[in-house]
């Protein structure tokens, strides 16, 4: 399995792979990012060249998989995460960055993105608003964007963003639902840790509980799903390979 800079950057790789084919066919780029610490140095590395000239960002939108209950000044924000690491090194144009306004309230913030998908990406599609790429992470207990254990968004089927109360935190989440998410072109977790290794064994290989492990829900009807996930992650799910390049393989694997 990849390991440090080299999940980061099959990571890259993936991305811009997803870009261009969006491009390709519908000219423009729709992504929806991860929170979280994992993707910060993709982000970064998006950011810095080659790979940024790579894209053409006067057609990429970005949007947000879930949200904190914080101003997008706050340290803990998604968006800020984002904007310090990527958005603000690159020439996307300010229309073009969809953040979810948790500075409004959490189910306003929901009601507000849902317009706005409504707006932007529906009206290219059938039904549902479908994203090119949709990145993921995966949490130690198992959830997913903020999709988390034994909370109430798991139960949805009739919206595409919603507030999620999640007791165990004492908070109040942004989410996209598994609806959206499982509508998208591409989904791709991006997992890394040994603290996450058990958690990924159950997912992967355990019996269907989406109650308990929430990344189990993510199943796109009518699109791919890759996990990339580093050594430590996957020490309890396969082997480490012995192949010359583990960097090229898995990049075949990603990319196919």
């Amino acid at each position: 399995m990849p390991t440090g800079d080299a999940l980061t950057r099959l990571a890259a790789e993936a991305v811009i792979f997803w870009a261009d084919k969006a491009m390709a066919r519908r000219g423009v780029f729709h992504w929806a990012l991860s929170g979280g610490g994992t993707p910060r140095a993709l982000y970064a590395l998006l950011a810095t060249m080659p790979h940024a000239a790579r894209v053409d960002w006067s057609r990429v939108h970005v949007w947000w998989s879930d949200e904190r209950a914080v101003p997008p000044d706050h340290p803990d924000s998604n968006f800020r995460m984002a904007w310090e690491t990527l958005l603000r090194h690159v020439p996307i144009p300010p229309a073009h960055v969809h953040r979810l306004q948790a500075d409004l309230g959490a189910a306003e913030a929901a009601r507000v993105c849902e317009q706005e998908l409504n707006h932007v990406i529906l009206q290219q599609a059938a039904g549902i608003p479908r994203f090119d790429l949709v990145l993921l992470g995966m949490g130690d207990d198992g959830h997913t964007a903020s999709l988390f254990p034994y909370t109430s968004a798991l139960q949805v089927r009739d919206r595409w963003v919603v507030d999620n109360p999640v007791p165990k935190l004492s908070t109040t989440r942004i989410t996209f639902t598994y609806p959206l998410i499982n509508a998208a072109e591409a989904v791709i977790f991006l997992v890394a840790g040994q603290s996450k290794a058990a958690t990924l064994r159950e997912v992967l290989l355990g019996s269907l509980d989406l109650q308990r492990l929430p990344a189990q829900g993510v199943m796109p009807l009518n699109g791919k799903l890759q996990w990339m996930v580093d050594q430590a992650a996957a020490a309890n799910v396969v082997p480490r390979p012995t192949y010359p390049s583990e960097e090229f393989i898995y990049r075949r694997v990603a990319l196919g």
